[in-house]
C-alpha cells in the first residue's frame, strides 16, 4: 500500500508539471485566434452574398460526432463524462444516423464494442504534446468528409472538455460543420471592443477581395477551433488525473493508517494474552 502511494504521489506530480505546461500553450495561443476572429467579422460585414461549402446548411438526419477523450486512464471521471455526453446527444438525436469520429484511444475502445458505426480514429494524439498540424489534419479530414462529392453529412459536431480550473472541467458540445452565421457572430463579438462611438477600433485594408480571403480563413477557422479543443482536452486531463492521483493518495494514507491501527491492536493483544499466559503459568507453578 506504501509503494501504492509512493506511485500515485509521483503521478500526481507529473500530471501537475504537464498541467502548467498545458495551460501556457492555451494562453500562448490566444493572441493568434483573437486576431483572427477579428480579421473573419471584419470580413464577414465586407464579403457580400458569398458561399462556400463549409457555409452550406443541409438538413438533419445524418450526424458525424467527433468525440475527443483521453488515450490514458487513471483520470477520474474524464473519459466515463465524456462518453456519458456522446451517448446523451445520441438519445436526443434518436432515429437519424450518427457516426463516430474517435480521438482518443478510450473513446473508440467503449464504442467499438457498441453498435455504432466509426468513420475515424485517431490514437495517441492527446498522449503527446500537440501542435496545430495534428489538428489541422484531422479538421481537414471532418472537412473533406463534409464537403466530398456525393457526401449525405448533414452536420460534424464536436464534444470536449473544457478546461476551467484543476477541479473543474465543463463537457462541450458543439457545433462545427457547417459554420453557421450564429457561430461567427458568438466568437467575433467576444473578440470585438467597441470605441466611444459604438464602432470597432480596428479596420483593415484588403488587396484581394474579402471574399477570396473570407474562403480562405474558413477552413482556418475550422482548424483553429479543434486544435483549441485539443488544447482544452489536454489541459483538462492532466487536471482531471492530477485531481485523482491527489484523491487516491489521500484514500492510501487512510488506509494505510487503518491499517497499521488494526495491526497494532492486534499485536498488543497478542502480547497482552501471551503474558497471561506467563502470568497463568508461573501462578500454577507456585500452587
Amino acid at each position: 500500500m506504501r509503494n501504492m502511494q509512493k506511485i500515485t504521489r509521483a503521478m500526481k506530480m507529473v500530471a501537475a508539471a504537464r498541467l502548467r505546461r498545458a495551460q501556457e500553450r492555451v494562453v500562448a495561443a490566444r493572441p493568434y485566434a483573437n486576431t483572427m476572429m477579428r480579421v473573419l467579422g471584419r470580413l464577414a460585414e465586407n464579403a457580400g452574398d458569398f458561399h462556400h461549402p463549409l457555409l452550406d446548411q443541409r438538413g438533419d438526419e445524418h450526424l458525424v460526432l467527433a468525440l475527443v477523450t483521453a488515450d490514458k486512464g487513471l483520470c477520474g471521471g474524464f473519459n466515463t463524462n465524456l462518453i456519458k455526453a456522446a451517448q446523451q446527444f445520441m438519445r436526443e438525436h434518436s432515429g437519424k444516423n450518427i457516426e463516430i469520429v474517435a480521438v482518443g484511444r478510450k473513446g473508440r475502445d467503449y464504442f467499438r464494442r457498441r453498435p455504432i458505426n466509426i468513420v475515424g480514429e485517431y490514437i495517441n494524439v492527446t498522449a503527446r504534446t500537440i501542435d496545430h498540424e495534428d489538428a489541422a489534419a484531422i479538421a481537414r479530414d471532418l472537412m473533406a468528409m463534409f464537403t466530398a462529392e456525393g457526401s449525405t453529412i448533414d452536420k460534424v459536431y464536436l464534444i470536449y472538455n473544457e478546461f476551467k480550473s484543476v477541479l473543474s472541467q465543463r463537457v462541450t458540445t458543439r457545433q462545427l460543420l457547417p459554420i453557421g452565421p450564429e457561430a461567427l457572430e458568438s466568437d467575433i463579438a467576444a473578440q470585438q471592443v467597441p470605441n466611444t462611438e459604438g464602432e470597432t477600433a480596428i479596420d483593415y485594408l484588403y488587396e484581394q477581395p474579402p471574399a477570396q480571403i473570407f474562403g480562405q480563413l474558413l477552413p482556418r477557422y475550422v482548424e483553429t477551433q479543434l486544435f483549441y479543443a485539443l488544447l482544452e482536452s489536454i489541459a483538462s486531463e492532466h487536471g482531471a488525473r492530477m485531481t485523482a492521483m491527489d484523491s487516491a493518495s489521500k484514500n492510501a494514507g487512510e488506509v494505510i493508517e487503518t491499517l497499521t491501527l488494526n495491526m497494532n491492536r492486534v499485536r498488543q493483544a497478542s502480547i497482552t494474552r501471551e503474558i497471561i499466559e506467563v502470568v497463568s503459568g508461573a501462578r500454577a507453578l507456585e500452587g
